[in-house]
């Protein structure tokens, strides 16, 4: 058995997984979950019970759940440079976490529709999607990196919160939005993990199209 397997679906979330795992530099076995019955049958929910991707095993041990992901590769492979300094944790912590939780619910309630009367916002966790949004695009104003000038983990995660929302207009067009994507595309391992989720992708579209 491998020592660190991921399971994914390139038209899933797993793509900020495989972005992670090609920074650390580590070898994996890649398991692809197709949607539907393989996704939500008995076998791959003894991996996650939540029937969803990404998941990774690591030495038999579970990690699901993006953020954490991308944290727990990051203390396990720790000659990739990923984790924090003890300078850096306060910010890396604040970030991941804000990008998991207030941003991310902000950008699927606005998706969905979905909008806070002013006497309920203090029972959603962002208060309302433009002040989530206007305090990650302050943030990342005058930083090169969630951490300030060294790129860690928590880009990954964060970062691929603002790229895919630049991508698909879930996020406005920001100036700190677009200075901060434009310096995570131009890593080696942004491109390779984009490029095998590109082509597994194409080879879908290609195998539905021929079906």
């Amino acid at each position: 058995m491998a020592e660190l397997i991921f399971y994914t679906n390139p038209m899933s979330r797993g793509q900020i997984a495989r972005w992670m795992l090609e920074e650390t530099g580590a070898p994996y076995e890649q398991r692809l979950v197709e949607y539907g019955d393989a996704m939500k049958g008995p076998e791959y929910r003894a991996v996650n019970p939540m029937g969803k991707v990404p998941a990774i095993v690591h030495e038999g041990r579970t990690v699901t759940e993006c953020a954490a992901i991308c944290a727990y590769l990051a203390e396990a492979f720790p000659e990739a440079g990923l984790a924090p300094t003890a300078d850096e944790r306060a910010d890396y912590y604040r970030w991941l976490f804000f990008a998991a939780g207030p941003l991310e619910q902000a950008i699927t309630n606005r998706s969905m529709g979905w909008e806070a009367p002013a006497d309920k916002q203090r029972m959603v966790g962002y208060g309302q999607f433009e002040l989530a949004v206007g305090v990650l695009a302050g943030w990342l104003a005058d930083r090169d990196y969630v951490c300030g000038t060294r790129f860690t983990a928590a880009d990954v995660y964060v970062g691929a919160q603002v790229d895919w929302g630049l991508a698909f207009g879930s996020l406005p067009a920001n100036p700190a939005f677009e200075a901060y994507a434009g310096r995570l595309r131009e890593r080696a391992a942004y491109s390779r993990a984009k490029a095998i989720d590109n082509e597994l992708i194409a080879a879908a579209q290609a195998a539905n199209a021929d079906a």
